[in-house]
């Protein structure tokens, strides 16, 4: 390890401008066990998260330390999709952001275009592939090609893998074999655009309606949520509605209307009836579920459009809410909505994490949600009371004459954000007092204020991003010290829109959401904004403090815009998803730069923020990392393949 490096990572969370205002940064210490403690002798990754309460965590502790510089590469799997590539070229690849499950020596994935897979744990052996031909349908969704994982359910020798595919069918397949289990739904699959909504979705286009998620199972009910195109491109839009299944027949046992139907609780929160044109809320981010109390937690996303309300006034239950569901009949026991009348794309986007901790010696079952804006809510699992005060404050409002916005948002007294938020003179880069001088020569240009400022008629300042903050990769917590590790990202973007929310902004932008928000760049190319571009946040849940935070990577510090200030690690300009086991914490670097994302892993002691060890990789990391071992050797996996081809499934070890 290069102690020299790992030194000025550290000492990032006390470096001039990196610290946000009122955010105090402390030296961890470890603390007792919070909560029932993590089973020792669990070696496997039965679900997304690890487990149903989405900790993306493991109690393995082969790698620590001591070894931990001495990873190597030990197998590598290349996805099937390579042959439907070779045979259709016009198709392009899209990213490859799977995250395997580990059960019985058997690794399972979706490809990115909706395949399943089940490979040898130990040596990357493919086993069986299962090919629904989903992407003969067309582009499934505005981000192309893309999924994230499968999930498994067993009763005694009957074994099974859930796909739910890009061209919306929930499919179950025997886990030894891949093949359909013909009892399930009609010949083992059940299309999730006929089944169980409440109005009808169009099969075209194909971009409209899919899934690219894992679902989640708990007490033998199938959990599925989808993804619908955030733009307006119907009259009528589909609602998001959730569905759960009997894992064993495929009946539709209950259905939640995210958007709410007439007579239904949230209705009236939808003005003039709009509720019944307007769809989305879906959830598209993984779940999380707590068995013992029978409850299954979605995180939603927002309503149609996602930058424009004009055609939604009113709050718009239960979009960007987080909503505790009972598992077996689909009844809502309690919701919190973390953004009113959402105009920001500020959607819930990751699985929600579960965990028991300890607040002023009293116990709580908390769940703990991470957001874009970087706001950590924390809530009573049991029953939706916030664990700190959570106040309805004042928020600027729309100028655009067809625009209703809220009056108020939520903001969380505690923890404090872990992203800085808004816009302002403080936050401008300040390399020399040039730059922040042609900083705010450039600020000027545009309409900007503090978090929740709606986007006018002339070019807005949005900070955080659509993109987060916290995004899909979510967060990572040690259920033994109820400590939490996030990430994030920072970055600001620019759009204006017209009185009828039309879109008005000028020049190149990105047009993968509604409003097509550009990125701003500050003076000589350099961000608008000062360092860190990302970052890893330690947050202690039983206070709410900040343990530690530091830069995720150098990030462009060798190019010649930055080279000249010496700054040390200033954050990759991309995301990437948290591992916690044991004693550390890996976290890789994502590919939203490639010209100066590092291809490497690197562990963090959980404690202190220290790097312990920094692994050559073979491709940029995409899918959020997971863990196992097999004869006594401890694994880490990656999934790799940024819109490039191969894409491939990397483990590493210590050897063998």
């Amino acid at each position: 390890m290069n102690k020299a490096l790992s030194r000025r990572t550290f000492l990032l969370a006390g470096a001039s401008g990196l610290a946000m205002p009122g955010v105090a940064f402390a030296r961890a210490k470890a603390g007792k066990p919070r909560g029932p403690a993590a089973d020792a002798l669990r070696t496997d990754w039965p679900v997304y998260g690890g487990l149903n309460s989405s900790a993306k965590y493991s109690p393995l502790a082969q790698i620590d330390r001591t070894n931990a510089a001495q990873l190597q590469v030990v197998w590598e799997w290349e996805s099937p999709d390579r042959d439907i590539i070779a045979a259709h070229p016009d198709l392009r690849p899209g990213e490859f952001q799977v995250t395997p499950i580990m059960v019985d020596d058997v690794l399972y994935v979706a490809t990115a275009m909706s395949q399943a897979a089940a490979i040898d744990a130990r040596t990357g052996r493919t086993i069986w592939v299962y090919n629904p031909e989903a992407w003969t349908n067309g582009k499934p969704s505005t981000k192309g090609f893309q999924h994230r994982g499968v999930a498994y359910w067993a009763d005694g020798d009957d074994r099974r893998i859930f796909l739910a595919t890009c061209d919306a069918r929930l499919i179950a397949l025997d886990a030894a074999t891949g093949t359909p289990i013909a009892d399930f739904g009609t010949n083992g699959e059940i299309d999730l655009r006929r089944v169980g909504l409440q109005r009808p979705v169009p099969t075209k286009p194909s971009v409209l309606y899919g899934c690219f998620g894992p679902p989640l199972i708990a007490r033998n009910m199938v959990v599925v949520g989808g993804y619908i195109d955030d733009q307006p491109v119907l009259p009528i839009m589909p609602p998001g509605d959730v569905r759960g299944f009997d894992a064993r027949t495929g009946a539709l046992r209950w259905t939640f209307h995210t958007v709410p139907t007439k007579g239904e609780f949230g209705y009236d929160s939808w003005h003039g009836g709009s509720a019944e044109r307007n769809g989305n809320a879906n959830i598209w981010a993984p779940m999380s579920a707590d068995e013992e109390l029978g409850l299954v937690y979605l995180p939603g996303t927002c309503a149609t459009d996602n930058v424009y309300g004009g055609r939604r006034p009113g709050d718009n239950l239960f979009a960007n809410s987080l909503i505790a569901l009972d598992i077996e009949t689909g009844k809502r026991r309690w919701h919190y909505q973390c953004v009113h009348h959402d105009l920001w794309d500020y959607d819930l986007p990751c699985a929600p994490n579960l965990v028991d901790i300890i607040v002023d010696g009293q116990p709580i079952k908390a769940v703990a949600q991470a957001t874009k804006q970087g706001y950590l809510f924390v809530f009573d699992r049991t029953n939706g009371k916030p664990v700190w005060p959570i106040e309805e404050r004042p928020v600027p409002q729309s100028e655009l004459a067809t625009e209703h916005s809220a009056p108020t948002q939520p903001h969380p007294t505690w923890p404090p954000p872990f992203e800085s938020q808004g816009m302002s003179e403080d936050l401008l880069v300040d390399f020399t007092p040039e730059i922040k001088e042609e900083a705010k020569r450039i600020l000027s240009r545009y309409r900007y204020g503090p978090l929740y400022t709606p986007v006018g008629r002339t070019p807005t300042l949005i900070h955080p991003t659509w993109t987060g903050g916290a995004n899909w990769q979510g967060a990572a917590v040690d259920p033994e010290t109820g400590i939490l590790y996030v990430t994030s990202h920072s970055s600001v973007s620019q759009l204006a829109l017209d009185d009828n929310g039309k879109l008005a902004t000028a020049g190149p932008v990105n047009t993968e959401i509604a409003g097509a928000a550009g990125v701003v760049n500050g003076p000589a190319g350099l961000p608008l904004i000062k360092p860190p571009y990302s970052r890893i946040t330690a947050i202690d849940l039983n206070t709410g403090k900040h343990l530690w935070m530091c830069a995720n990577g150098p990030g462009a510090t060798d190019d010649p815009r930055f080279a000249p200030f010496k700054l040390g690690w200033i954050g990759s300009e991309q995301r990437t998803a948290p591992l916690a086991t044991k004693t550390l914490l890996f976290v890789g670097e994502g590919p939203h730069d490639p010209r100066h994302a590092k291809k490497v892993l690197r562990a963090y002691d959980k404690l202190t923020g220290e790097l312990v060890a920094e692994t050559p990789l073979p491709g940029h990391v995409l899918g959020a990392p997971m863990t196992y071992s097999i004869d006594g050797q401890q694994r880490i996996v990656y999934a790799m393949g940024f819109r490039v081809w191969p894409h491939k499934l990397v483990a590493l070890g210590l050897g063998g």
